[in-house]
Protein backbone atom coordinates (compact mmCIF):
# COMPACT_ATOMS: atom_id res chain seq x y z
CA UNK A 1 0.00 0.00 0.00
CA UNK A 2 3.22 2.46 1.07
CA UNK A 3 3.92 1.90 -2.94
CA UNK A 4 1.14 3.10 -4.18
CA UNK A 5 1.01 6.22 -1.91
CA UNK A 6 4.75 7.12 -3.28
CA UNK A 7 3.78 7.06 -6.90
CA UNK A 8 4.46 10.35 -8.68
CA UNK A 9 1.14 9.96 -11.28
CA UNK A 10 0.42 12.11 -14.13
CA UNK A 11 -2.95 12.44 -15.35
CA UNK A 12 -4.33 13.83 -18.97
CA UNK A 13 -7.81 15.41 -19.22
CA UNK A 14 -9.84 13.60 -21.79
CA UNK A 15 -13.24 15.07 -22.21
CA UNK A 16 -14.77 15.68 -18.60
CA UNK A 17 -12.35 12.78 -17.05
CA UNK A 18 -8.69 12.74 -15.75
CA UNK A 19 -7.04 9.95 -17.11
CA UNK A 20 -4.04 8.39 -15.59
CA UNK A 21 -0.51 8.33 -17.66
CA UNK A 22 0.50 4.51 -17.36
CA UNK A 23 3.25 3.55 -19.33
CA UNK A 24 4.86 -0.12 -19.21
CA UNK A 25 8.06 -0.85 -19.12
CA UNK A 26 9.92 -1.20 -22.34
CA UNK A 27 10.74 -5.01 -22.57
CA UNK A 28 12.47 -6.41 -25.73
CA UNK A 29 13.18 -10.11 -24.75
CA UNK A 30 10.87 -12.88 -25.78
CA UNK A 31 9.18 -14.99 -23.82
CA UNK A 32 9.75 -17.93 -25.58
CA UNK A 33 8.34 -21.07 -24.69
CA UNK A 34 9.19 -21.77 -21.55
CA UNK A 35 7.37 -18.05 -20.06
CA UNK A 36 4.26 -18.81 -22.17
CA UNK A 37 3.70 -22.22 -20.49
CA UNK A 38 4.70 -20.27 -17.39
CA UNK A 39 2.01 -17.47 -17.65
CA UNK A 40 -0.60 -19.92 -18.56
CA UNK A 41 0.13 -22.07 -15.58
CA UNK A 42 0.27 -19.13 -13.29
CA UNK A 43 -3.19 -17.37 -14.80
CA UNK A 44 -4.94 -20.38 -14.18
CA UNK A 45 -3.54 -22.10 -11.11
CA UNK A 46 -2.07 -18.30 -8.97
CA UNK A 47 -3.97 -15.93 -10.54
CA UNK A 48 -3.35 -13.20 -7.44
CA UNK A 49 0.22 -13.43 -8.69
CA UNK A 50 -0.25 -13.34 -12.24
CA UNK A 51 -2.67 -10.08 -11.65
CA UNK A 52 0.07 -8.44 -9.21
CA UNK A 53 2.69 -9.35 -12.28
CA UNK A 54 0.48 -7.58 -14.47
CA UNK A 55 -0.39 -4.39 -12.39
CA UNK A 56 3.26 -3.99 -10.76
CA UNK A 57 4.44 -4.30 -15.16
CA UNK A 58 6.49 -7.01 -14.15
CA UNK A 59 4.81 -9.97 -15.87
CA UNK A 60 7.01 -9.64 -18.92
CA UNK A 61 10.36 -9.31 -17.20
CA UNK A 62 9.59 -11.99 -15.01
CA UNK A 63 8.74 -14.39 -17.59
CA UNK A 64 11.64 -13.57 -20.28
CA UNK A 65 14.38 -14.41 -16.94
CA UNK A 66 12.64 -17.62 -16.54
CA UNK A 67 12.71 -18.42 -20.40
CA UNK A 68 16.46 -17.97 -20.27
CA UNK A 69 16.88 -19.92 -17.40
CA UNK A 70 14.81 -22.75 -18.20
CA UNK A 71 16.68 -22.51 -22.08
CA UNK A 72 20.14 -22.93 -20.19
CA UNK A 73 18.78 -25.44 -18.13
CA UNK A 74 17.84 -27.28 -20.50
CA UNK A 75 21.35 -27.25 -22.39
CA UNK A 76 23.21 -28.13 -19.48
CA UNK A 77 20.61 -31.12 -18.12
CA UNK A 78 20.93 -32.02 -22.24
CA UNK A 79 24.98 -32.05 -22.03
CA UNK A 80 25.13 -33.92 -18.74
CA UNK A 81 22.76 -36.96 -20.20
CA UNK A 82 24.90 -37.69 -23.02
CA UNK A 83 27.97 -37.20 -21.09
CA UNK A 84 26.47 -39.84 -18.80
CA UNK A 85 24.77 -42.16 -21.59
CA UNK A 86 27.79 -41.84 -23.66
CA UNK A 87 25.91 -40.31 -26.78
CA UNK A 88 28.65 -38.95 -28.53
CA UNK A 89 29.77 -37.59 -31.72
CA UNK A 90 31.38 -40.77 -32.62
CA UNK A 91 27.91 -42.49 -32.15
CA UNK A 92 26.32 -40.02 -35.05
CA UNK A 93 28.96 -42.00 -37.29
CA UNK A 94 28.16 -45.29 -36.33
CA UNK A 95 24.79 -45.22 -36.33
CA UNK A 96 22.51 -42.18 -36.84
CA UNK A 97 19.24 -43.47 -36.02
CA UNK A 98 20.23 -44.25 -32.59
CA UNK A 99 21.93 -41.54 -32.20
CA UNK A 100 18.41 -39.20 -33.22
CA UNK A 101 16.70 -41.87 -31.09
CA UNK A 102 18.72 -41.56 -27.77
CA UNK A 103 19.04 -37.63 -28.26
CA UNK A 104 15.01 -37.54 -29.00
CA UNK A 105 14.80 -39.29 -25.35
CA UNK A 106 17.13 -37.40 -23.68
CA UNK A 107 15.54 -34.08 -24.63
CA UNK A 108 12.02 -35.37 -23.53
CA UNK A 109 13.04 -36.10 -20.55
CA UNK A 110 15.23 -33.17 -20.22
CA UNK A 111 12.11 -31.29 -21.04
CA UNK A 112 9.76 -33.03 -18.64
CA UNK A 113 12.54 -32.02 -16.08
CA UNK A 114 11.98 -28.19 -16.90
CA UNK A 115 8.60 -28.19 -16.80
CA UNK A 116 8.52 -30.01 -13.91
CA UNK A 117 10.96 -27.61 -11.60
CA UNK A 118 10.48 -24.37 -13.44
CA UNK A 119 7.46 -23.83 -15.00
CA UNK A 120 4.68 -25.83 -12.55
CA UNK A 121 7.08 -25.87 -9.55
CA UNK A 122 7.04 -29.19 -8.53
CA UNK A 123 9.20 -31.01 -6.92
CA UNK A 124 12.15 -32.59 -8.73
CA UNK A 125 11.97 -36.05 -9.24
Amino acid sequence: MSQLLSCKLTYTLVGDYYIPNIALPEENRPIGRWGRLHRDYLEKHHPILFNDLVLSGQLWTYLADLNEQAQERLSLIIEQMKASEGVTEALKAADQMAWVRAMNNIRNRAEDIILRELIYGEDAV
